[in-house]
């Protein structure tokens, strides 16, 4: 009698020792296992391979987790999502909830509830008899988060700092992008009304009004738009509100423009994909 096929499992995580360790779960618990860093990953997998159950943490760089079960869930239902998340709060569980996960866990990790979630899986199929059967997946380590170059696109740079606008003006020009600049939130804003931007690049600390508040405004104008938050301090809790907010990713500065410019192109790919 032929033996089931290994149902696929996608843990996406940018911590990589909790992928490690979600993933040895998933192996032991006889699945076969893609891993992805970032929401963006996690959409790719989830379109090429549709995996019966993906364990997803919230706070991500390059889409975070909420965006990402909203849009897993828009593309395939069937779809099992399991939310692992450091943050305790509560109404960011019950939000995760409302956009489609199945279950929210926090870390440290309860495994028996996670036994008990993956338990209520459905049988998967029997495989096909030998000789229909489809060449066998082997499990591969994660992609790069690198994705192909996109081609140019309109990038509005938001910041006070004269000298940083010029320089990331130069840089964007330089990768073939059309850049528009503002000096503050409200210059911003009117831009961002006059001709909906493909990126924002946009200081959170900022006279008059922050960037952290001028970003619902900017989604609200422009909801495909791309929003980058660009910090003057490493607090974790800062980048933490706005990917929850909307933003797709953040830097903090001095920057590093080579994972800028990576995340520029990123986004400008997913805009273009429709993600």
């Amino acid at each position: 009698m032929p033996e089931p096929e290994r149902q696929l499992g996608l843990v996406v995580d940018d911590d990589a020792d909790m992928r490690a360790m979600l993933t040895d779960y998933l192996v032991m618990s006889g699945f076969e296992v893609r891993q992805a860093a970032n929401g963006l990953e996690a959409l790719l997998h989830v379109k090429r391979e549709r995996p019966r159950v993906i364990l997803l943490d919230l706070h991500m760089p390059r889409l975070g987790g909420l965006d990402a079960v909203q849009r897993i869930r828009a593309f395939d239902r069937t779809t099992k999502v399991i939310v692992v998340t450091g943050d305790p709060d509560p109404s960011l569980h019950d939000r995760a909830l409302r956009l489609g996960a199945s279950l929210v866990l926090t870390k440290p990790l309860d495994f028996s509830e996670l036994d008990a979630a993956i338990g209520q899986l459905p049988a998967p199929p029997p495989a096909a008899p030998v000789g229909e059967r489809p060449a066998a997946r082997i499990a591969s380590p994660p992609q790069s988060t690198a994705p192909p170059t996109a081609p140019g696109g309109l990038v509005l740079i938001v910041d006070d700092d004269p000298e940083l606008r010029a320089a990331l003006e130069e840089l964007m020009g330089a990768r073939g992008h059309r850049a528009q600049v503002a000096g503050d939130a409200i210059a911003g804003l009117r831009l961002v009304g006059q001709e909906a931007p493909d990126v924002v690049l946009l200081d959170i600390e900022m006279p008059g009004m922050k960037g952290s508040d001028a970003l619902p405004a900017i989604l609200a104008l422009a909801p495909n738009t791309k929003v980058i938050m660009v910090s003057g301090t490493s607090n974790t809790d800062i980048a933490r509100r706005s990917l929850t907010a909307g933003a797709f990713d953040y830097v903090v500065k001095p920057i590093d423009l080579g994972y800028l410019a990576q995340s520029v192109d990123t986004a400008l790919s997913m805009r273009r994909a429709g993600l």
